[in-house]
């Protein structure tokens, strides 16, 4: 019995760590589903965690588009260092993009060669805001105004800072902010806001 006392306890103190290093993995602002751009299965931003992360709301239709080719020469320059570039389409803004997924994937890919991932239309701003936009506007103090606002997620998961849509993708502000998440390799930041 006693044997059997310990075996029981030595088995939860070990369970223990591994649910710490379990959340730690995922941090809460990470762990939302979405659904890739032509896909069906959700698939969870934790697969990026630890990563710099470079949330995006776009649209085809907008005077901002062109910043998708900035973008993707973004993830093409910092891809191997540690950043991922995520895409996701609204409509919320002026109806600029009305598209279907697979008119939304065939003109990023003709138009702009993206290469980053893109999620299935996303509401990203009042009541009906996807989770994800709700803690991104939360933590950093600003929602989209419009289409092509930025947030650049820390590899803590924790650090969230906002650019609005008239920062572009080779603004000196954001790449010195994706800069310095990239050099912080894990370590905790404090948010800041642009």
């Amino acid at each position: 019995m006693r044997r059997a006392c310990l075996s029981l306890i030595t088995t939860v103190s070990l369970m223990a760590p591994a649910a710490a290093l379990a959340e730690r993995a995922c941090p809460a602002l990470l762990d939302h589903p979405f659904a890739a751009l032509l896909g069906t299965k959700a698939d969870r931003l934790c697969d990026f965690a630890g990563q710099v992360v470079l949330v995006v709301n776009t649209a085809s239709e907008c005077a901002y588009t062109p910043q998708y080719e900035g973008l993707d020469a973004l993830h093409r320059r910092y891809a191997n260092q540690g950043l991922a570039v995520i895409g996701f389409p609204s409509n919320d803004f002026g109806g600029q993009e009305p598209g279907s997924g697979q008119a939304i994937a065939e003109f990023c890919q003709t138009t702009y060669g993206v290469g980053f991932p893109l999620h299935q239309k996303t509401r990203v701003t009042g009541a009906q805001a996807h989770p994800l936009y709700r803690m991104l506007a939360e933590r950093s103090g600003h929602a989209p105004g419009w289409n092509f606002h930025k947030y650049l997620i820390g590899r803590d998961g924790r650090t969230v800072m906002s650019f609005d849509s008239r920062v572009r993708p080779d603004d000196p502000a954001l790449i010195s902010a994706i800069e310095r998440q990239l050099a912080e390799g894990g370590a905790a930041a404090t948010p800041a806001r642009q």
